[in-house]
């Protein structure tokens, strides 16, 4: 067993409803309402950007993994308990949209690589929260849906875009017409998720495929993040700083260590971070 999933499995109890676990070379933000289904309170939504900018701001860091606490849920949506409070006028209603954009947009454009690790239910903001994550991996039992229709409310555009993105506008307009619920076997199929492991080995699989990003160089994959984040935003050339990168990465230490070490016929060591 990696030492990162030894760190993973020796979790501990936190009374924070998200929060922040650093082991090693990969991070985990973790929603913890686990009686509530991991439900998404403004002030969950406030702390998000908060989390990922000291993931940002940590030079240990490689990677980032969302997921809930317990098994039953990523996270099932919006706290109920808001939609007739801070939710109820267009004055709270505004402030509260203002928070999951901004939460929004801070995962989206994170330097570092991001994977929602999915248990049960992801719903609403949940899904939210993983359709902006680079990478969604779910157990068998996933459950994913985006449900405003059900509530009269309308979608954000940054939030349809990346459902877009993933699975197409008619696809994407299934989900948001019907605010149906998907299963993982569907979910997949339409590109709404990346994989599927079994209950028993989604934690082990998910650290894995983090561990095999953090052995690479991270000036090639934070370079490659955003230059696809660009693609995805409409560029079709090189932006005068993408332009740039590709220059330094050809005179930087990883690019004159992936030469040596491939020559040398032996595993990399780069310093990058």
């Amino acid at each position: 067993m990696s030492k990162n999933l030894e760190a993973y499995s020796g979790e501990k109890t936190c009374s924070e409803p998200v929060y922040l676990k650093v082991e090693g070379d990969i991070a985990y933000i973790c929603f913890n309402r686990p009686e509530k289904r991991n439900a998404l309170s403004y002030d969950i939504w406030l702390r998000i950007p908060q989390l990922v900018d000291e993931c940002e701001q940590n030079p240990n860091v490689k990677v980032i993994i969302f997921k809930g606490t317990g098994t039953a849920a990523f996270s099932a949506g919006a706290d109920i308990s808001e939609f007739k409070s801070l939710r109820y006028t267009a004055e709270g209603a505004e402030k509260y949209n203002k928070a999951t954009m901004i939460a929004e947009k801070a995962i989206m454009n994170a330097t570092k690589p991001t994977i929602a690790m999915i248990q049960g239910f992801c719903v609403g903001g949940g899904c939210e929260i993983a359709v902006a994550c680079d990478f969604r991996f779910s157990d068998e039992r996933g459950k994913f849906g985006i449900t405003p229709a059900k509530l009269g409310l309308v979608y954000n555009t940054p939030g349809t875009k990346n459902v877009v993105d993933l699975v197409g506008p008619a696809k994407a307009k299934d989900i948001l017409y019907t605010g149906r619920l998907l299963d993982a076997g569907e979910a997949y199929r339409i590109g709404l998720i990346d994989r599927i492991y079994p209950a028993e080995s989604i934690k082990e699989e998910t650290v894995s495929y983090a561990e095999l990003i953090c052995r690479n160089a991270q000036l090639s994959v934070r370079g490659s993040k955003k230059i696809i984040n660009e693609v995805l935003a409409g560029a079709l050339e090189d932006s005068p700083e993408t332009a740039q990168m590709v220059i330094d990465s050809f005179i930087s230490e990883d690019y004159r260590e992936g030469v040596h070490s491939f020559l040398e016929k032996r595993k990399p060591n780069f310093k990058y971070s």
